[in-house]
Protein backbone atom coordinates (compact mmCIF):
# COMPACT_ATOMS: atom_id res chain seq x y z
CA UNK A 1 0.00 0.00 0.00
CA UNK A 2 1.48 3.28 -1.18
CA UNK A 3 0.62 5.57 2.08
CA UNK A 4 2.82 8.51 0.56
CA UNK A 5 -0.22 9.06 -1.22
CA UNK A 6 -2.47 10.17 1.83
CA UNK A 7 -2.54 13.53 2.26
CA UNK A 8 -1.64 14.35 6.18
CA UNK A 9 -4.83 15.46 8.00
CA UNK A 10 -3.05 19.17 8.34
CA UNK A 11 -3.19 19.56 4.65
CA UNK A 12 -6.99 18.77 4.39
CA UNK A 13 -9.21 21.80 2.96
CA UNK A 14 -12.59 21.90 4.15
CA UNK A 15 -13.36 20.45 0.48
CA UNK A 16 -12.38 16.88 1.80
CA UNK A 17 -15.08 15.31 2.99
CA UNK A 18 -13.35 13.91 5.81
CA UNK A 19 -12.46 17.32 7.79
CA UNK A 20 -15.57 18.86 6.39
CA UNK A 21 -17.75 16.10 8.33
CA UNK A 22 -15.54 16.22 11.28
CA UNK A 23 -15.79 19.84 11.41
CA UNK A 24 -19.48 19.83 11.09
CA UNK A 25 -19.69 17.46 14.16
CA UNK A 26 -19.35 20.14 15.73
CA UNK A 27 -22.85 22.50 16.37
CA UNK A 28 -21.91 25.73 16.63
CA UNK A 29 -19.18 25.36 13.63
CA UNK A 30 -21.64 24.04 11.60
CA UNK A 31 -24.40 26.33 12.80
CA UNK A 32 -21.54 29.18 11.44
CA UNK A 33 -21.19 27.66 7.95
CA UNK A 34 -24.86 27.55 7.85
CA UNK A 35 -25.21 31.43 9.02
CA UNK A 36 -23.08 32.28 6.16
CA UNK A 37 -24.36 30.42 3.42
CA UNK A 38 -28.25 31.56 4.28
CA UNK A 39 -26.84 35.03 5.27
CA UNK A 40 -29.26 35.25 8.72
CA UNK A 41 -28.71 34.03 12.01
CA UNK A 42 -29.51 30.20 12.26
CA UNK A 43 -31.20 29.25 15.76
CA UNK A 44 -29.41 26.39 18.14
CA UNK A 45 -29.00 23.12 16.62
CA UNK A 46 -30.83 19.89 18.71
CA UNK A 47 -29.52 17.28 15.77
CA UNK A 48 -26.33 17.19 13.76
CA UNK A 49 -25.75 13.91 12.10
CA UNK A 50 -22.82 13.14 9.72
CA UNK A 51 -22.48 10.45 7.04
CA UNK A 52 -26.52 9.54 7.71
CA UNK A 53 -27.76 6.92 5.46
CA UNK A 54 -31.81 7.17 4.58
CA UNK A 55 -33.84 4.62 3.51
CA UNK A 56 -37.57 4.68 2.72
CA UNK A 57 -37.97 1.02 2.23
CA UNK A 58 -35.97 -2.27 1.30
CA UNK A 59 -36.65 -1.74 -2.07
CA UNK A 60 -35.60 1.74 -2.56
CA UNK A 61 -32.18 3.28 -2.80
CA UNK A 62 -30.70 3.97 0.00
CA UNK A 63 -29.05 7.66 0.29
CA UNK A 64 -25.99 9.15 2.47
CA UNK A 65 -26.14 12.36 4.00
CA UNK A 66 -22.78 13.97 4.32
CA UNK A 67 -24.21 16.02 7.15
CA UNK A 68 -28.11 16.33 8.46
CA UNK A 69 -29.27 19.03 10.97
CA UNK A 70 -32.16 20.30 12.67
CA UNK A 71 -32.24 23.72 13.79
CA UNK A 72 -34.68 24.61 17.31
CA UNK A 73 -37.28 25.48 14.83
CA UNK A 74 -36.84 22.05 13.05
CA UNK A 75 -36.02 23.47 9.99
CA UNK A 76 -33.80 20.81 8.13
CA UNK A 77 -30.36 20.96 6.50
CA UNK A 78 -28.82 18.57 3.93
CA UNK A 79 -25.53 19.88 3.49
CA UNK A 80 -22.80 18.12 1.11
CA UNK A 81 -19.65 18.67 -0.02
CA UNK A 82 -18.73 17.84 -3.77
CA UNK A 83 -15.29 17.90 -4.92
CA UNK A 84 -15.74 15.98 -8.23
CA UNK A 85 -18.12 17.35 -11.22
CA UNK A 86 -20.67 14.93 -11.98
CA UNK A 87 -23.67 15.32 -14.25
CA UNK A 88 -26.44 14.04 -12.01
CA UNK A 89 -25.91 16.71 -9.26
CA UNK A 90 -29.71 18.50 -10.34
CA UNK A 91 -31.29 15.48 -9.72
CA UNK A 92 -29.52 13.76 -6.87
CA UNK A 93 -30.97 17.00 -4.80
CA UNK A 94 -34.19 16.68 -5.96
CA UNK A 95 -33.84 12.47 -4.86
CA UNK A 96 -32.76 13.80 -1.47
CA UNK A 97 -34.80 16.30 -1.06
CA UNK A 98 -37.37 13.27 -1.47
CA UNK A 99 -35.94 10.87 0.33
CA UNK A 100 -35.73 13.11 3.31
CA UNK A 101 -39.43 14.38 3.44
CA UNK A 102 -40.17 11.18 3.32
CA UNK A 103 -39.33 10.45 6.67
CA UNK A 104 -40.52 14.18 8.03
CA UNK A 105 -43.86 13.51 8.61
CA UNK A 106 -45.22 10.27 11.24
CA UNK A 107 -47.93 8.19 9.85
CA UNK A 108 -51.11 8.80 10.11
CA UNK A 109 -50.54 13.04 10.03
CA UNK A 110 -52.55 14.24 7.40
CA UNK A 111 -51.42 17.55 7.03
CA UNK A 112 -49.01 18.47 4.79
CA UNK A 113 -48.57 22.02 6.35
CA UNK A 114 -46.47 20.31 8.77
CA UNK A 115 -43.70 19.32 6.82
CA UNK A 116 -40.81 21.05 7.68
CA UNK A 117 -38.64 23.96 5.68
CA UNK A 118 -35.86 22.12 3.74
CA UNK A 119 -32.51 23.21 2.54
CA UNK A 120 -30.68 21.33 0.02
CA UNK A 121 -26.92 22.86 0.30
CA UNK A 122 -24.14 21.42 -2.11
CA UNK A 123 -21.05 22.99 -1.81
CA UNK A 124 -18.97 22.54 -5.03
CA UNK A 125 -15.35 23.36 -5.82
CA UNK A 126 -16.90 23.94 -9.71
CA UNK A 127 -19.14 25.81 -11.39
CA UNK A 128 -21.96 23.33 -12.15
CA UNK A 129 -24.42 25.86 -14.15
CA UNK A 130 -21.42 28.07 -16.28
CA UNK A 131 -22.61 31.51 -15.24
CA UNK A 132 -19.44 32.42 -12.76
CA UNK A 133 -21.61 32.76 -9.68
CA UNK A 134 -20.72 31.79 -6.35
CA UNK A 135 -24.18 30.95 -5.13
CA UNK A 136 -27.34 29.61 -7.39
CA UNK A 137 -30.24 29.43 -5.41
CA UNK A 138 -33.60 27.10 -6.63
CA UNK A 139 -37.17 27.80 -5.69
CA UNK A 140 -39.90 26.59 -8.16
CA UNK A 141 -41.53 29.64 -9.68
CA UNK A 142 -44.61 29.66 -11.97
CA UNK A 143 -43.65 30.22 -15.33
CA UNK A 144 -47.12 32.23 -16.27
CA UNK A 145 -46.38 34.42 -13.31
CA UNK A 146 -42.71 34.53 -12.68
CA UNK A 147 -43.46 36.36 -9.43
CA UNK A 148 -45.54 33.84 -8.13
CA UNK A 149 -42.87 31.42 -6.15
CA UNK A 150 -44.56 28.19 -5.20
CA UNK A 151 -43.74 28.50 -1.21
CA UNK A 152 -43.89 24.18 -0.45
CA UNK A 153 -40.68 25.30 2.20
CA UNK A 154 -38.13 23.57 -0.21
CA UNK A 155 -35.12 25.53 -0.93
CA UNK A 156 -31.89 23.79 -3.11
CA UNK A 157 -28.56 26.16 -3.20
CA UNK A 158 -25.41 25.12 -5.10
CA UNK A 159 -22.35 26.86 -3.97
CA UNK A 160 -19.40 27.09 -6.06
CA UNK A 161 -15.66 28.38 -4.66
CA UNK A 162 -14.65 29.90 -7.82
CA UNK A 163 -17.57 32.36 -8.29
CA UNK A 164 -16.29 35.56 -10.00
CA UNK A 165 -19.77 38.01 -9.13
CA UNK A 166 -18.22 39.38 -5.87
CA UNK A 167 -20.22 42.03 -6.11
CA UNK A 168 -23.61 40.08 -5.61
CA UNK A 169 -23.06 38.19 -2.88
CA UNK A 170 -21.67 38.93 0.76
CA UNK A 171 -18.30 39.23 1.29
CA UNK A 172 -18.29 36.95 4.29
CA UNK A 173 -19.58 34.11 1.54
CA UNK A 174 -17.25 35.04 -1.18
CA UNK A 175 -14.19 34.66 1.81
CA UNK A 176 -16.16 31.63 3.21
CA UNK A 177 -16.27 29.44 -0.19
CA UNK A 178 -12.50 31.10 -0.41
CA UNK A 179 -11.26 29.02 2.68
CA UNK A 180 -13.14 25.56 1.89
CA UNK A 181 -10.80 25.38 -0.99
CA UNK A 182 -7.71 26.87 0.85
CA UNK A 183 -8.35 25.91 4.62
CA UNK A 184 -4.48 27.66 5.96
CA UNK A 185 -4.23 29.55 8.74
CA UNK A 186 -3.41 32.65 6.45
CA UNK A 187 -6.67 32.26 4.99
CA UNK A 188 -8.30 33.03 7.99
CA UNK A 189 -6.15 35.39 9.27
CA UNK A 190 -6.74 37.65 6.46
CA UNK A 191 -10.66 36.93 6.58
CA UNK A 192 -12.53 39.88 7.88
CA UNK A 193 -15.34 37.60 9.13
CA UNK A 194 -15.37 36.22 12.95
CA UNK A 195 -17.23 33.10 11.89
CA UNK A 196 -14.61 32.58 9.59
CA UNK A 197 -12.11 32.58 12.99
CA UNK A 198 -14.81 30.29 14.89
CA UNK A 199 -14.67 27.98 12.16
CA UNK A 200 -10.60 27.69 12.12
CA UNK A 201 -10.80 27.29 15.12
CA UNK A 202 -12.80 24.26 14.99
CA UNK A 203 -10.33 22.75 12.46
CA UNK A 204 -7.41 23.54 14.45
CA UNK A 205 -8.84 21.32 16.85
CA UNK A 206 -9.60 18.47 14.26
CA UNK A 207 -6.25 18.96 13.17
CA UNK A 208 -4.43 18.25 16.59
CA UNK A 209 -6.71 15.36 17.95
CA UNK A 210 -4.78 12.33 18.05
CA UNK A 211 -8.10 10.31 18.03
CA UNK A 212 -9.18 12.10 15.04
CA UNK A 213 -5.65 11.17 13.38
CA UNK A 214 -5.99 8.12 13.68
CA UNK A 215 -10.08 7.75 12.46
CA UNK A 216 -8.44 9.34 9.58
CA UNK A 217 -5.75 7.02 8.38
CA UNK A 218 -8.37 3.88 9.52
CA UNK A 219 -10.79 5.76 6.75
CA UNK A 220 -8.01 6.36 3.71
CA UNK A 221 -6.57 2.65 4.42
CA UNK A 222 -10.41 1.57 4.16
CA UNK A 223 -10.71 3.43 1.31
CA UNK A 224 -7.77 2.62 -0.25
CA UNK A 225 -8.30 -1.50 -0.15
CA UNK A 226 -11.30 -1.00 -1.44
CA UNK A 227 -10.48 0.61 -4.46
CA UNK A 228 -7.41 -2.16 -4.85
CA UNK A 229 -10.43 -4.77 -4.17
CA UNK A 230 -12.38 -3.09 -7.11
CA UNK A 231 -9.38 -2.54 -9.35
CA UNK A 232 -8.22 -6.33 -9.32
CA UNK A 233 -11.84 -7.68 -9.34
CA UNK A 234 -12.11 -5.42 -12.42
CA UNK A 235 -8.71 -7.11 -13.38
CA UNK A 236 -9.79 -10.71 -12.86
CA UNK A 237 -13.18 -10.39 -14.99
CA UNK A 238 -11.33 -8.62 -17.85
CA UNK A 239 -9.08 -11.49 -17.99
CA UNK A 240 -11.75 -13.99 -17.55
CA UNK A 241 -14.04 -12.65 -20.51
CA UNK A 242 -10.20 -12.57 -22.67
CA UNK A 243 -9.75 -16.00 -21.82
CA UNK A 244 -13.00 -17.23 -22.28
CA UNK A 245 -13.07 -15.82 -25.35
CA UNK A 246 -9.54 -17.32 -26.92
CA UNK A 247 -11.22 -20.83 -25.60
CA UNK A 248 -14.00 -19.81 -27.48
CA UNK A 249 -12.30 -19.28 -30.72
CA UNK A 250 -9.48 -22.27 -30.16
CA UNK A 251 -12.54 -24.71 -29.43
CA UNK A 252 -14.22 -23.77 -32.72
CA UNK A 253 -10.70 -24.67 -34.85
CA UNK A 254 -11.65 -28.39 -33.15
CA UNK A 255 -8.47 -27.41 -30.58
CA UNK A 256 -8.61 -30.09 -27.54
CA UNK A 257 -8.58 -28.79 -23.98
CA UNK A 258 -4.62 -30.01 -23.25
CA UNK A 259 -3.64 -28.16 -27.08
CA UNK A 260 -5.55 -24.98 -25.82
CA UNK A 261 -3.91 -25.05 -22.49
CA UNK A 262 -0.68 -25.66 -24.21
CA UNK A 263 -1.00 -22.44 -26.67
CA UNK A 264 -2.80 -20.30 -23.85
CA UNK A 265 -0.20 -21.64 -21.18
CA UNK A 266 -2.94 -22.31 -18.96
CA UNK A 267 -4.12 -24.92 -16.51
CA UNK A 268 -5.54 -27.36 -18.19
CA UNK A 269 -8.49 -27.90 -15.50
CA UNK A 270 -9.30 -24.35 -16.11
CA UNK A 271 -9.65 -24.86 -19.55
CA UNK A 272 -11.81 -27.90 -19.27
CA UNK A 273 -14.04 -25.91 -16.71
CA UNK A 274 -14.47 -23.47 -19.69
CA UNK A 275 -14.97 -25.73 -22.08
CA UNK A 276 -17.61 -27.51 -19.85
CA UNK A 277 -19.17 -24.38 -19.01
CA UNK A 278 -19.45 -23.11 -23.33
CA UNK A 279 -20.83 -26.38 -24.48
CA UNK A 280 -23.70 -26.75 -21.22
CA UNK A 281 -24.77 -22.54 -22.19
CA UNK A 282 -27.51 -22.28 -24.70
CA UNK A 283 -25.77 -19.15 -26.26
Amino acid sequence: MKKQNMVPLQELNLADRFLFDEVMEDPQAHREILSIILGREIPPLKRVETEKEVRVSSLARSIRLDVFTMDENTDVYDTEMQKEWKKDLAKRSRYYQGIIDTGLLTPGVPDYNLLNNIYIILIMTFDLFGYGKYCYTFKPVCQEVPGCILEDGATRIFLNTRGRNDEEVSPELAEFLHYVENTTDETAQIANSERIHKIHDRVREVRQNEKVGVRYMLAWEEKYYAQEEARENGLAEGRAEKLTEQVKKKLAKGKTAEEIADALEEDVDTVRELISSLTQSPA
